[in-house]
């Protein structure tokens, strides 16, 4: 073991074993990874082992197809043997709602390009699966790329392939302690002590001491987890194919065959965390005492789905800990505010998405941005309020039970919640809102009759009307919408022009006006779509999505020069937005300068009644609208003076449901949807906001794509002879019977009354009037592509033009 290496490795699971592959793959091969036992000795030496291409996530289940194919590469190079079974797989759907859901999912797995997959009737599934019972399975889902592989090996395989590409691994060698130096780090070890410019967390159950060591608290935590072998099953033992992998999504478990027996594994409802600071450092290969009470019915369950394993003995059980996140999916990426640390934690399914995992780290390491979308997985997903003990064990004992359980796209958990709220949550919970959750943040949704509850479903939901009348309220009157769940940046100092000026691609705003700013990675695809504000002091604002504060924020502090001073005002400022025809009746009752002068896009600081407050003239739903942003402790106030101006004017308080429906019948796109960091501005049209005269971040590729041949897919609208229910994202859409695009977001136009969709699709099907099909909830319905804002097309509204 050298004392000096570019990269150190934490952990020697299949996490970190893979993250070692793929950094001599991608050309660094001087790296090392650090087992505190053996290889596997975590979690990976008893996980079942299970792999399966299909994730409700569409970015996971992408990772997830590249770990599939990734293996019988990693067995060949590496010539050892993973014991890989690729049996084939079913998902069984149980009630007339899951049916329905893996129709839809069938679907949105063609769009992202799984295509081995099929839906199958009961009978259909008795055939691939006949020691399964099919009482009360209505369908089910096969899908070719499914089976298993030898854990042990597997970990084995990646380590010996990143060993023949030049990388090492040492085992009993235990990590002590992480110093932050000016250089990276220095890694004290039992053996000694390396320096290196990175470390990478691959530690699994131990994440969290090593998160400790360099000053993070990571939100992790282990969960116990069954799973139980038999001895031999006769009618398994005659069969001439294997078992498939098979998933009972109604009974909890999931089933593969082990030898002549199966394996049933089961994610009980009764869920238990185990060691929240850690396993403990002598931990390695043990297991628990398996608890029968606990997982009582879930067990019932598995044996009445496969009744020949009722009459023969249990081989093994297994009860052993996984760590977990608060969502399920992993921890990756550079951790914010330490710089050269790197999380790849809390891999729960680390056969299944290891591979894709060690890539995605590799790629970013290396080239600074991952080839895909990694926000799904990315570390900065969480901010510092998910150092918080119980919000770990709320939110993760609330993912592990409701592991199998269907959540609605409607549907709100409670778990960690509700946390931050805005001053006037109280008020406005009396007045009616229901609320959602954008990171730590309750956000208001609609403003409901006292005892109303709204139903989770996949279709159209009886908040419906609802929301229909707050849209007509934005539309025709005046709405007061609490805009808190806006992310908002401080920028000052001599040189804060100039970086702005660096990091946005757009033109920067004059004093007292505001630009819509997309902002681009190095290899020119979006980074943010964003809106810069020049309050014409010397102070500048960055506007977005609140759910983006600490990814925006490390990506702002990895690109900061001298003289500039950057603060997240996510905790000082909040504010409401009044928008609608009637909007600036309302405000001019209260504000002491004269907010007529102020344009559509201009900014600028006004007296609002007693409150002193920061006002742009702009609104996401297309209507004239006021954004007017406060202090916390003004928040009450605020919104208490702006109901009195408004009641004349009919005001009404509206919520983010209405927000989304207008935005659709503008065709603004939105991010996580329209916009994401594996698009360009020229697929999603945020090329027109780009001033190409100047430098900027990504400005070569960029430059590269508008003059090349263009994207293969743009931004366009649709609409959809939708019924019931709408489009809500990736649904394929089809032109005679071929795959040409697919829906970003889509949603119902309330105020229109149309059945929208903002998709990407060929460029040849982009033009307005052109026939095609999509998926809605696994149906599929008539569409057109549309001219872009089928609300207002021209602007007008929200410029204040007659």
């Amino acid at each position: 073991m050298k004392s000096q290496y570019r990269v150190v490795v934490i952990g020697g699971g299949v996490v970190g074993a893979s993250v070692l592959y793929h950094l001599a793959k991608f050309g660094w091969s001087d790296v090392v990874m650090l087992e505190r036992r053996r290889l596997a000795s975590g979690s990976s030496w008893h996980a079942a082992g299970g792999i399966h291409a299909l994730n409700a996530d569409p970015n996971m289940a992408s990772l997830q197809a590249y770990t599939i194919d990734l293996l019988s590469e990693i067995e060949k190079e590496s010539g050892q043997n993973i014991g890989l079974h690729m049996t084939g797989g079913l998902t069984l759907a149980g009630t007339p709602e899951r049916w329905e859901w893996l129709q839809a999912n069938y679907r949105i797995f063609q769009s992202i390009g799984i295509d081995d997959c099929e839906l199958l009737t009961q009978q259909e599934a008795q055939k691939r699966c006949p020691i399964m019972s099919t009482e009360g399975v209505l369908g089910a889902m096969w899908a070719d790329r499914e089976g298993y592989i030898d854990t042990t090996g597997t970990v084995q395989a990646y380590a010996t392939a990143a060993r023949k590409r030049g990388a090492e691994y040492y085992e009993e060698t235990k990590v002590e302690e992480l110093i932050q130096s000016d250089e990276g780090w220095k890694v004290v070890t039992d053996k000694g002590t390396i320096t290196c410019e990175h470390v990478v967390n691959a530690a699994g159950l131990w994440a969290k001491q090593v998160g400790r060591m360099a000053g993070v608290e990571l939100p992790v935590s282990p969960l116990k987890h069954h799973y139980l072998i038999t001895d031999t099953v006769p009618e398994v033992a005659a069969a001439d194919f294997e078992m498939p992998m098979t998933v009972d999504l109604e009974g909890f478990t999931y089933m593969r065959q082990d030898q002549k027996g199966v394996l049933v594994g089961i994610y009980e409802v009764d869920h238990e965390h185990w060691a929240m600071d850690g396993a403990p450092w002598n931990y390695g290969e043990e297991l628990f005492q398996e608890q029968l009470d606990r997982i009582e019915n879930e067990l019932t369950l598995g044996f009445e789905r496969y009744p020949s394993i009722q009459n023969v003995g249990i081989k093994t059980w297994v009860n052993g800990a996984f760590t977990f996140s608060p969502d399920g999916n992993p921890l990756v990426g550079p951790v914010p505010g330490k710089r050269g640390y790197w999380s790849a934690c809390a891999v729960m399914a680390g056969f299944l998405q290891g591979g894709g995992v060690g890539k995605t780290l590799a790629e970013w390491m290396i080239h600074g941005e991952p080839e895909a979308d990694a926000w799904s997985m990315d570390v900065a997903r969480y901010g510092d309020y998910a150092q918080n003990k119980r919000y770990i064990r709320e939110t993760t004992g609330q993912f592990y039970s409701r592991r199998f359980v269907m959540t609605y796209p409607n549907e709100q958990l409670p778990a960690g919640r509700p946390l931050k709220m805005a001053p006037a949550h109280d008020a406005m919970t009396e007045a009616g809102c229901k609320w959602g959750v954008s990171w730590d943040l309750e956000v208001p949704l609609y403003f409901a009759p006292k005892g109303f509850e709204e139903t989770p479903t996949l279709k159209r939901s009886n908040a419906h009307d609802i929301v229909t009348e707050e849209c007509k309220a934005i539309r025709e009157g005046v709405g007061l919408m609490d805009i808190s769940g806006f992310s908002r940046f401080e920028v000052t100092g001599p040189n804060a022009e100039a970086w702005l000026d660096r990091v946005m691609a757009s033109k920067l705003p004059a004093p007292g006006r505001a630009k819509l700013a997309p902002m681009l990675g190095k290899d020119g695809r979006l980074k943010g779509d964003l809106t810069v504000l020049n309050w014409g002091d010397g102070t500048w604002w960055i506007m977005g999505s609140y759910y983006l504060r600490a990814w925006h924020k490390r990506w702002f502090d990895d690109h900061m020069i001298d003289g500039v001073e950057l603060r997240d005002l996510g905790e000082e400022y909040c504010g409401f937005a009044v928008v609608g025809p009637k909007s600036q009746a309302v405000v001019e009752k209260l504000a002491e300068q004269d907010i007529s002068g102020l344009k559509f896009m201009g900014c600028g600081d006004f007296d609002i009644g007693l409150v002193r407050a920061r006002v742009a003239r702009m609104s996401v739903t297309g209507e004239k609208g006021y954004e007017i942003n406060c202090r916390y402790g003004d928040h009450i106030k605020l919104r208490r003076i702006l109901l009195e101006a408004g009641a004349e004017e009919g005001l009404r308080e509206v919520g983010f449901n209405a927000m989304g429906s207008t935005r659709l019948e503008k065709s603004f796109g939105i991010w996580s949807a329209e916009f994401t960091q594996a698009y360009t501005p020229g697929m999603t049209g945020m090329d027109r906001w780009i001033d190409w005269e100047k430098e900027f971040v990504g400005k070569e590729a960029a430059l590269a794509e508008r003059n090349g041949n263009g994207p293969a897919q743009v931004q366009a609208t649709l609409e959809i002879d939708a019924v019931d229910a709408d489009a809500s994202g990736y649904e394929p859409i089809w032109a005679n019977g071929e795959r040409v695009g697919f829906v970003t977001s889509g949603g119902y136009g309330h105020y229109t009354g149309k059945s929208l969709a903002m998709a990407l699709i060929d460029r040849d099907k982009a033009e307005p009037g052109t026939e095609l099909s999509v998926h809605v909830v696994g149906v599929e319905r008539s569409a057109r592509v549309v001219a872009p804002s089928p609300y207002d097309p021209q602007g007008k509204a929200m410029r204040g033009w007659s």
